[in-house]
């Protein structure tokens, strides 16, 4: 859980609602209140002060068609407000028009213009386009890749408290992209982040309190940070919270909890929450035993390519439990969870090789050569035709 802490691209825009300029006059946001909500008289005036040249008006009207706030949704509408408003030098529109041409919304995709005018907007020192330029770095869209560089605009706009800036330059710390890993500056820029209410912050402070990185072990301060991000709804957080219920980690053992967790969790997607419901349901812990049950959490999870999941629907398939006995299907699962499983981190390869070899032993030869012929094609999120 959180072992891989991958820094997502997120090119956010800025809403109306995150405007907060001391000099523009009341009278504009009372109109965009009142076109937001469909006045369209209130918009007609509202355009007027924007075609008068008011830059903030013209930023506004660039979010109304951008998320179509009371009028229908307009990508090109969106970037002639946002391009008027920007040329005036207005940092919120130079940032919006850059994550337009970064996400190609009413123009061509184009990492080179979006770097130009979100880095307007950084230079102006706006801890968002900091934010967002850094991560074009990160990525190397529109320049070319450079950790130090994502490292240095990161800083800038954590220092103005920016959370999901914070955030970043404590995932960069723990994985050690752009300088020397640090577990113990990653739990600081983190904890700043977590503080402020960020979901993934939450779950990434959980994990290092969990495994005693860069901070004193404590499962009773990894399970109250797990529980804030999974009340947010963060499924690694969910499962977090679910394996350490099931194993008494910060807390009284207490499957029923546990399988609460890992169903929130896994009604998400995700996989070992997936994989952990389908053995409570098989093992009757925290919840009625029920193989049906078992075999459809196990069958999500081994569709999305997780091994352990592949070799135990393989098991419930040669057992015959809550399915009816399927050796083709059994063997299929096992191989592909034999193929898949090169660093035997979770079960032995050689033990998943002996029971595909006997679930071979019960199948015909035309069975054998179909099943053969779906492992070499089966790519994960394909679904089983059993």
């Amino acid at each position: 859980m959180f072992k891989h802490l991958i820094l997502g691209i997120f090119l956010g825009l800025i809403t109306q609602s995150s405007y907060a300029d001391a000099n523009t006059t009341k009278d504009i946001k009372t109109l965009s209140d009142a076109a937001s909500n469909g006045d369209t008289k209130a918009l007609q005036k509202l355009i007027i002060f924007a075609n008068q040249g008011d830059a903030y008006a013209q930023f506004i009207l660039g979010v109304t068609y951008n998320f179509g706030e009371g009028v229908p949704r307009d990508y090109t509408q969106a970037e002639e407000w946002y391009r008027k408003s920007a040329k005036q030098g207005n940092a919120k529109s130079q940032m919006n028009l850059g994550i337009i041409y970064a996400n190609g919304q009413g123009v061509p995709q184009d990492y080179i213009q979006a770097v130009s005018w979100i880095r307007k907007a950084a230079d102006q020192g706006y801890a968002n386009a900091q934010n967002a330029l850094g991560q074009m770095y990160y990525f190397g869209q529109g320049v070319p890749q450079d950790y130090t560089q994502a490292m240095s605009l990161y800083r800038k706009a954590a220092d103005q408290g920016l959370d999901q800036a914070q955030s970043l330059l404590g995932l960069m710390y723990a994985n050690g992209s752009g300088v020397t890993k640090d577990y113990s500056q990653a739990v600081i820029w983190l904890r700043k982040a977590a503080e402020q209410g960020h979901m993934d912050s939450q779950g990434a402070l959980g994990h290092l309190y969990f495994t005693g990185q860069g901070i004193p072990q404590d499962y009773t301060q990894a399970m109250s940070w797990f529980r804030k991000a999974a009340e947010q709804g963060s499924a690694k957080a969910q499962y977090a919270l679910g394996a350490m219920f099931s194993n008494g980690q910060g807390v009284t053992k207490d499957f029923s909890q546990s399988a609460n967790w890992l169903r929130k969790a896994a009604e998400q997607g995700n996989t070992d929450a997936q994989l952990n419901l389908g053995v409570m349901y098989n093992n009757g812990q925290g919840v009625s035993q029920d193989y049906a049950q078992a075999v459809n959490w196990y069958r999500k999870a081994a569709e999305q390519g997780n091994v352990l999941a592949q070799s135990n629907l393989g098991l419930m398939y040669s057992l015959g439990q809550g399915v009816q006995i399927n050796n083709p299907a059994a063997f299929i699962l096992w191989s592909l969870s034999a193929k898949n499983n090169p660093t035997e981190q979770l079960i032995p390869t050689e033990q998943l090789i002996k029971s595909r070899n006997i679930a071979a032993t019960k199948i015909s030869s035309s069975e054998y050569s179909n099943a053969k012929e779906f492992i070499a094609q089966w790519k994960v999120g394909t679904p089983f035709p059993f």
